[in-house]
Formats: C-alpha cells, sequence, structure tokens
C-alpha cells in the first residue's frame, strides 16, 4: 500500500533502511522541521533528516521485544489479540539494545536544550531503555506509573497480574535547565494536591479505539488518550512541537492537536500511518482559552512585601499571624516584621517562630480581614492585578 508523496496528506516518504541502522551515524543534511506531518520510514533514518535542537518534548512508545514464542490463549482456548507483530521481533537482547541507543541518541540530538523525553514501556524493555538513557546522558526527572483500571488477567495463573507500565522522563542533561513543568497548573487540577507520579487511567477501549473495516484493532498497543493528554499538559505549552518516533495509531498526534501542539509523527507502518492521518484529520482544536498555559508562581513577577505596605494593602503596626493563630508578629514601616527582639524578613521571621529553617512568609502569614484570615500572597495577587503586573 502506498500514501501519496503530498503535504495535503501530511506523510512524506522516506527509505526503508533496517530496523538498527548503522553503528556510525551517516552525514545527514537536515531539512526544514515537517510540522504536522507523518514521515513514513525508518524512525532512525527518519531522525536523521530533523534538525538538531528542533523539537520541545519527546514522546516515544518503542517496540517492548515482548518475545513471545506461541500463540497466547485463554483456559477455554479461544485466542488472545496479543502483540505479535513483525516490528516487535528482534534476534537478541543486544539486537533491540542496539536499536535502543540509535534511536534514543537521534532523539537527544533534536531535542532542544529545554526539551524533556518521556519513554514508556513495560517490565519486558524498560529497565534497558532505562540503562540507554543515562548511559546517553539524559537526566532523569521522574519514572511514572501508569496503573491500568482494566488490565488483560494473566490467563495462565503463574504470574502477578501485569497491571501497569512505567514512563521514565528525563530531561537532556543533569545541566539542563528551564524545561517545561506546570506545577501549579497539574496541582490545582488535582484537588489543590501534588500530582503524584502514579497516574491511574483506563486501557483504550470502546469509541476511542480505532477499528478497521472488519472491526478489528487498527493497532494492537494503542494508549488511551487521557495518558498522552496528562504528559502534554504536564511538560508542554501551547504551540509547542511534539516528536513521537513510533507514531502507531497517531494518539500523539491527535491529542497534540486538540491542545493546540505540533506534532512529528514517524511510522514505518502505511497502514497506521494512514489510519493515524485519518483520525488527526477530524480532531477539533479546543478554544485557546481552553489550553492556554495558566501562570507560574516562579515566573510571577517579584513583589516587594513593603509594596504591600506603600500601597496601603497592610498597614504598618498591623498584626500578622499563621492560619491557626498560633504565631503572631508586627509589621514595621520598613517591611519587615518583628517577634520580640528578632526582626528580619516575613520569611525568616516566619521560619524563626516555627523552628524551622526556612519558610515561605507570603503562604505562612496571614491578616485579618472583615472578621476573616486573609493570606498575604492573596493581597499580593491584588496588587499585581490593581497594578496590571503579568507574568
Amino acid at each position: 500500500m502506498n500514501i501519496p508523496h503530498t503535504e495535503a496528506a501530511g506523510v512524506l516518504p522516506r527509505i526503508r533502511v533496517p530496523r538498527t541502522g548503522r553503528q556510525t551515524p551517516a552525514p545527514r543534511m537536515e531539512h526544514r522541521l515537517p510540522i504536522d506531518q507523518i514521515l513514513l520510514g525508518d524512525c532512525i533514518e527518519s531522525l536523521r533528516q530533523l534538525p538538531s535542537e528542533s523539537v520541545d518534548l519527546i514522546f516515544a512508545d518503542p517496540p517492548y521485544n515482548l518475545q513471545l514464542e506461541g500463540a497466547l490463549t485463554r483456559p477455554d482456548h479461544s485466542h488472545v489479540d496479543a502483540v505479535d507483530d513483525e516490528w516487535d521481533r528482534f534476534d537478541s537482547f543486544a539486537d533491540y539494545d542496539r536499536f535502543t541507543r540509535e534511536w534514543l541518541f537521534e532523539c537527544r540530538r533534536v531535542m532542544k536544550k529545554t526539551a524533556t523525553l518521556f519513554v514508556i514501556g513495560s517490565y519486558h524493555n524498560i529497565f534497558r531503555v532505562g540503562t540507554a538513557v543515562q548511559d546517553l546522558g539524559f537526566w532523569v526527572l521522574n519514572d511514572i506509573i501508569w496503573r491500568k483500571a482494566n488490565p488483560m488477567p494473566n490467563f495462565r495463573g503463574r504470574r502477578f497480574t501485569n497491571a501497569h507500565e512505567t514512563l521514565i522522563w528525563a530531561s537532556r542533561s543533569a545541566d539542563a535547565k528551564g524545561y517545561t513543568f506546570h506545577y501549579e497548573a497539574l496541582k490545582a487540577g488535582n484537588e489543590d494536591t501534588q500530582m503524584r507520579s502514579d497516574w491511574y487511567f483506563p486501557l483504550c477501549t470502546g469509541d476511542e479505539r480505532l477499528k478497521d473495516a472488519q472491526g478489528q484493532k487498527v493497532h494492537p498497543t494503542q494508549k488511551p488518550e487521557a495518558l498522552l493528554a496528562r504528559a502534554l499538559l504536564a511538560a508542554t505549552n501551547p504551540g509547542d512541537v511534539v516528536l513521537d518516533p513510533f507514531f502507531g495509531s497517531g494518539t500523539t498526534g491527535a491529542v497534540a492537536k486538540r491542545l493546540g501542539r505540533h506534532f512529528i509523527g514517524l511510522e514505518r507502518d502505511p497502514v497506521y500511518a494512514k489510519a493515524a492521518r485519518e483520525r488527526i484529520d477530524q480532531v477539533q482544536p479546543l478554544d485557546p482559552m481552553a489550553v492556554s498555559t495558566a501562570p507560574s508562581k516562579r515566573t510571577e513577577p517579584r513583589i516587594p512585601f513593603l509594596s504591600l505596605i506603600e500601597a496601603g494593602l497592610i498597614s504598618a503596626g498591623e498584626m500578622v499571624v499563621d492560619a491557626r493563630e498560633k504565631h503572631q508578629a508586627i509589621v514595621r514601616a520598613d517591611g519587615t516584621l518583628v517577634v520580640g527582639p528578632a526582626i528580619g524578613s516575613i520569611h525568616k521571621v516566619g521560619a524563626l517562630v516555627q523552628g524551622h529553617p526556612s519558610c515561605n512568609g507570603w503562604t505562612f502569614w496571614h491578616v485579618r480581614r472583615e472578621g476573616a484570615l486573609v493570606s498575604i500572597d492573596d493581597l499580593r495577587g491584588d496588587y499585581r492585578t490593581r497594578h496590571s503586573i503579568a507574568a
């Protein structure tokens, strides 16, 4: 099956080469970034055509090397539609490791210095992938567990039910600075609780699962859109470019388009590429207001506590207390606090009264307004609003 060589189709053909490529990278001629396109061909060869330091995030769902030696059946002898495709077969662990290091090497090259990488896998491959990730100079930020709400049972009853997969999240290097992580937004959407590294989602089923004309799954390992959405919302901004070197059924592209991001998909199978293109073409992007990046406290301009006093939001001589009204201090005209003989900043005095080495004075101290305690951090927000100070 051939896919037309047209930009309208969003698919550019590539010469198919052996999956493991060559030990020494061939000279590359870098082309323009193929935004919102699917490149058809071997992933390593396609990666070599991409410009260096050009993408903001990589989400990789590589072959798991499941090593299935025969058909998988249920206790009633019915056949299980397991992953037995040619693309998941490798002659040896050494062959798989060589392939892994080659695609990771090229991924690291095309990542911007602020980019990060997600790689997902199972116990069959994720430890080997993790070794390659560290050996090539990436810096692991987190490992994340995708806990499946509806895992496939272990039919033979000889092992625990395999109910999770692991994602490695890594920056380009140990000294990489400025990578995207929307901590506050994730926390706000999680009942004001820090987002944990165990994510609970069901397998891809129902209407979301792509089916062919015979009602069969188009791709055996299609990932749920919710999983990709959380990764992209956590680690990208609208307009960013997300690369998926194992594009498959196009989940990364579909989610990226819906969330106002761009994608580049690499896929060797024309059937998968065609299904992915048709799927993505049907996606309607969300309104920009629904996906715009929420302000981060880390990027907000610094506002001195003294500015609140000068603006009349807090008065010199006023008492500030903690949320439980266990500790109190007096506000001085110069923007410091005083407790007994101790004078210092809102942070230093907050740490002192608690006996702690440090304290965020903005969230620790409160003032009473109309009978209720109000955080001085909320007053800082009011100050920004009054003076139209944007992040």
